[in-house]
């Protein structure tokens, strides 16, 4: 199955299906591309073969494999990872109820979103007044015990 979905997303560049098979399909294409891009790296002719058999095993559409050994894996070469994006369609099948989703390669050019890192800090607050007593306390002690010597 991730097989077949992996060979229409490399031909198309963009499937729609349920949000479960999206998310199964990432890491297993994301590994693919990954071995296409090492294929590329690579400067003897048997190392290159052998990541495209081991990627064939996978994949198992020779047609599919070709364009991405041959035209897609460029469009990769400058990022690191994250190749697919998944956006949720927010309906749901009307046979089964199941979450519709879209997942697509991501641009070579498109540098995405920044994700926040939570809330933003608020206005420091002011001391506790807690505090400010306890530094009294402590101002008299040694106070009460100079009038204690005398």
């Amino acid at each position: 199955m991730l097989s077949n979905l992996a060979a229409s997303l490399i031909t198309h560049g963009r499937i729609q299906t349920t949000l479960t098979k999206a998310k199964a399909l990432r890491p297993f294409i994301e590994k693919v591309i990954t071995k296409a891009k090492k294929a590329a790296a690579q400067t003897d002719p048997k190392d290159a073969l052998h990541y495209r058999r081991l990627a064939l095993s996978d994949v198992r559409d020779e047609t599919a494999l070709t364009l991405l050994f041959n035209e897609k894996y460029k469009d990769f070469s400058a990022r690191s990872g994250g190749y697919t994006r998944i956006y949720k369609l927010g309906q749901q099948r009307q046979s089964d109820a199941a979450e519709l989703a879209l997942i697509e390669f991501v641009k070579a050019d498109d540098v995405g979103y920044k994700k926040s890192k939570g809330r933003k800090a608020t206005k420091a607050k002011k001391a506790p007044k807690a505090a400010a007593p306890a530094e009294a306390s402590a101002d008299e002690a040694p106070a009460k015990a100079a009038d204690a010597k005398s």
